[in-house]
């Protein structure tokens, strides 16, 4: 048997295989209601054959919004948005798991309330440009938070868990990873607050702990991961001691039984799979880079539990049915990624239509 193909225990879940469709921002949502598309319920069930699907991020409120056209989940509308998606998931027998995303610094006034400044744990702006409805505008510097606003922002999360449950997700996964508010809390590089929340990896980790403490309280452990990227550096994210500040934080995150820890390799001379693997008891779901042979060798080795796909999934609807059949992968279209309607979303071939 295809160890791909193998039933594996998840938090309170038996996933019927080892294949994961990773999150994928993919800008379809209404960019003012932040509700998702018509075309996202179609997207998602077209891979329900997936032993889970974790969804493109969504922001917890308001000021979490990073990027044009992306979903959220703290109105009303959205959660119905979202039930939409959960229903044609769970008509399939698949399951669906939440992305929290709050981008932090990386937002720009022209995505926020009021054209707010964008929040993060130390005034310090992130390097490049982001796109925006105008096309693309440097970052700004954020602002700083005040140590007593931090309780508020841990309470979104919470809240935004409860919308999830409400919207029918069968759980959550903090994004914690690609230099968003969570791993800039945790970084050296763009934390240099000297409060609780900053100075040790044990205060710079404070916040994602009290996050995921916010999320159990709402779901239960079994149903909450965790994603992290150690060394990405993407959107310029630093850490002067990544290897000492990963292994805190996933021996203290280890403590709070959760569902899974997803590690998305970066391409980093450093095996951060052999830091984690021994030091959390709970699942391990590794992406990055894969294809069918290396995930069925992870999988076979007990190195991973499940195999994380991106692109792959994003371009083969039937991921599973090619792998187990040995056919031809549909290839990617990157330029389509981010536009908007249905061309490179919902209309990649599955094996009856491919030529």
């Amino acid at each position: 048997m295809n160890p791909l193909n193998e039933t594996v225990r998840i938090g309170r879940y038996r996933l019927r295989n080892r294949l994961v469709m990773a999150p994928m921002t993919r800008s379809r949502a209404d960019d003012t209601t932040g509700v998702p598309s018509a075309l996202a319920a179609q997207y998602y069930a077209q891979r329900a054959d997936a032993g889970l699907i974790i969804t493109e991020g969504a922001f917890p409120s308001p000021m979490g919004k990073g990027y044009v056209r992306t979903p959220g989940i703290h109105s009303a509308a959205q959660i119905e948005g979202w039930r939409r998606i959960t229903d044609a998931i769970h008509a399939r027998g698949g399951l669906i798991f939440l992305q929290l995303m709050h981008t932090g610094r990386i937002s720009h006034p022209s995505m926020l309330p009021g054209g707010a400044t964008p929040v993060a744990p130390s005034a310090i702006a992130a390097a490049g440009q982001t796109y925006t409805a105008t096309g693309l505008q440097d970052f700004v510097v954020p602002r700083a938070l005040d140590t007593d606003e931090i309780a508020a922002i841990v309470d979104e999360y919470r809240l935004a868990t409860r919308h999830a449950l409400q919207a029918g997700f069968d759980g959550v996964e903090l994004h914690a990873a690609s230099g968003y508010l969570p791993e800039q809390f945790l970084s050296s590089g763009t934390n240099q607050r000297t409060d609780r929340y900053g100075g040790s990896p044990e205060n710079r980790a404070r916040f994602i702990v009290e996050v995921l403490e916010a999320m159990i309280a709402e779901a239960g452990s079994d149903r909450v991961g965790i994603k992290i990227s150690p060394e990405m550096g993407f959107n310029s994210v630093t850490d002067a001691a990544p290897q000492e500040t990963y292994q805190y934080l996933v021996q203290r995150v280890s403590t709070l039984q959760l569902a899974y820890l997803h590690l998305a390799r970066t391409g980093s001379a450093f095996d951060y799979r052999a830091l984690v693997r021994p030091l959390f008891n709970g699942a391990l779901l590794l992406g990055g880079g894969l294809d069918r042979e290396s995930a069925a060798s992870l999988i076979a080795s007990r190195d991973a539990d499940a195999a994380v796909f991106g692109s792959l999934y994003l371009a083969n609807p039937d991921l599973l049915q090619r792998f187990v059949a040995g056919a031809p992968l549909n290839a990617p279209e990157r330029e389509t990624f981010y536009t908007d309607g249905p061309q490179g979303y919902i209309d990649y071939p599955v094996l009856e239509q491919a030529p």
